[in-house]
């Protein structure tokens, strides 16, 4: 098993450990299998929380991981708190405009925004835009990405007219 080749090569405890383990949870996850991805990326964030320490930013990626499978699976509750904890240990260690910020802020949106609580997920919206056009600039495929989410909240809400040009705007950015 490859668990066991990596354990034995760099270690139980090590951070290149870790590292695979929380790439081969991004293949299963990506493929769609949660059974096998959760326990490879609580196991990398144990390994990260305890050799690099709670407030690193690797622990606040593998954070994110896991709380991304919680919300494929509609396990929101569970998947809140760790968005929240990444996103916080992401504005101390990277700064409150880094991308990485910007992507922890999308992440939350889009569970509040799944969760219908389009109050909290707006400002989230607009805050991870406003980070990524002002570091990636006005015409980066992340910028488009975050028009389109924002546009997305609008025409759920029914806000057709706020939606519309930003929808466009996305497009033309992907368009180029």
């Amino acid at each position: 098993e490859i668990i066991s080749i990596l354990e034995r090569l760099h270690g139980p405890d090590n951070v290149e450990t870790a590292k695979y383990l929380n790439a081969l949870g991004n293949v299963y996850s990506d493929l769609g299998d949660y059974q096998k991805a959760e326990p490879l990326y609580k196991r990398a964030l144990e390994i990260y929380e305890r050799v690099l320490g709670p407030e690193h930013p690797d622990v606040a990626a593998s954070l994110n991981n896991l709380a991304n499978l919680y919300s494929h699976l509609s396990d929101y509750k569970k998947a809140e708190p760790l968005y929240k904890r990444s996103l916080e240990i992401s504005e101390k260690i990277l700064g409150p405009e880094h991308p990485y910020v910007a992507t922890s802020l999308n992440n939350l949106a889009n569970l509040y925004s799944d969760l219908g609580d389009y109050k909290k997920a707006e400002p989230l919206y607009k805050r991870s835009l406003e980070i990524k056009e002002k570091v990636l600039g006005p015409e980066h495929p992340d910028v488009a990405d975050s028009l389109n989410n924002l546009a997305a909240l609008y025409s759920d809400l029914g806000n057709y007219q706020k939606a519309e040009p930003l929808f466009k705007r996305a497009l033309e950015i992907r368009e180029k």
